[in-house]
């Protein structure tokens, strides 16, 4: 292991709360264990789960750090014990389950890419958290290909640009819907196909017309409640409904002979809780599919702003007043 500093600055959280009781403090360099390694961070992405977990919703899992941030990039300075040395110096980015927003992260080995070719840091820390999402839950747990079309809510959030820039790259047809007439011109302008205002129109409606009633064949859902219904509304006949959030409600009412008659399949997921050898395996297949169109210039994530590391509560107040279009990263160093 290089020499490190013992201390280091980081961006916890003193008490559940609003974007003021993130505060910075100094806290121990960490010390990488067995499968993995420290990175000097230099950026570090802000993700709704950041959000949550400062207002107290969505604790940590066990073992995990308590500081916010679940997805850095950096330059490796550290390996665990037997870890391989060629490692150290590489520019890297990664998920992690938690400890991003500080000067230094432990990350695990299997989650960890290099930064593809042509890629700020900055940008490659926007990739983990939304890439990591969306190619599980819309990919492989929702089954979309070639020539199908994806409804995708949330359309100028992290995960929504990140959907439509990976439904671009692979020929996917994608709906998106937004909560204004601004933001469907800048969901357009990314490459939806589609982008509906639902505080103007019914996006029931809209789905059936654009698609000439047929549907679309997924839906990537992060509003729960009262939405889901008319989700599975908008799903053509053996279409794939994928829950990953549910920011109106938990519970929904739904008429589960429509499942049956139409041959519909509900899941879902949450990526945080788990296991280290799931997300490598995920990051492994994501690198080889993936990794070589982004250093390509074939897509890159949509940024919004980026602020300082001790700036972290007016990122925050920016991701929770909903004006951004993109990934709201911070930047340290």
């Amino acid at each position: 292991m290089t020499s490190l500093p013992e201390s280091m600055t980081a961006v916890a959280i003193r008490e559940p709360g609003g974007p003021e009781v993130l505060v910075a403090e100094q806290r121990p360099v960490p010390r990488p264990g067995p499968g993995e390694l420290l990175i000097r961070v230099a950026a570090a992405g802000v993700n709704r789960p950041d959000v949550l977990q400062r207002m107290g919703f969505y604790p940590p899992p066990p073992g995990a750090s308590d500081l916010p941030g679940l997805e850095i990039a950096g330059t490796v300075v550290a390996t665990g014990p037997g870890g391989d040395p060629e490692m150290l110096g590489q520019a890297v980015c990664a998920l992690v389950a938690g400890g991003g927003y500080a000067e230094y992260c432990v990350a695990p080995v299997g989650s960890v890419l290099p930064v593809p070719a042509g890629f700020t840091m900055a940008e490659a820390a926007a990739l983990p958290e939304t890439v990591f999402t969306v190619w599980h839950n819309l990919f492989e747990r929702g089954w979309v290909k070639e020539g199908e079309t994806a409804l995708v809510h949330g359309g100028t959030s992290g995960i929504g640009t990140t959907a439509i820039g990976l439904c671009k790259l692979f020929d996917i047809r994608i709906i998106v819907t937004c909560g204004s007439a601004d933001k469907c011109d800048a969901a357009r302008a990314l490459g939806a196909d589609l982008a509906i205002d639902y505080s103007a129109e019914d996006y029931v409606e809209a789905v059936k017309g654009f698609t000439g009633g047929a549907g679309v064949d997924v839906v990537l859902d992060m509003v729960g409640g009262d939405y889901v219904p008319r989700n599975l509304a908008c799903l053509a006949d053996d279409g794939r409904h994928v829950t990953i959030a549910f920011q109106r409600g938990a519970k929904a009412e739904i008429d589960m002979s429509q499942l049956m008659r139409r041959r519909l399949t509900m899941s879902g997921s949450t990526l945080r809780a788990r296991s280290a050898d799931f997300k490598a395996a995920l990051a492994d297949e994501i690198h080889k599919t993936l990794w070589p169109r982004l250093s390509s210039g074939a897509w890159k994530p949509a940024m919004d702003q980026a602020f300082p590391l001790a700036d972290a509560a007016a990122a925050h107040a920016r991701m929770q007043a909903g004006a951004h279009v993109g990934k709201i990263v911070l930047t340290i160093g």
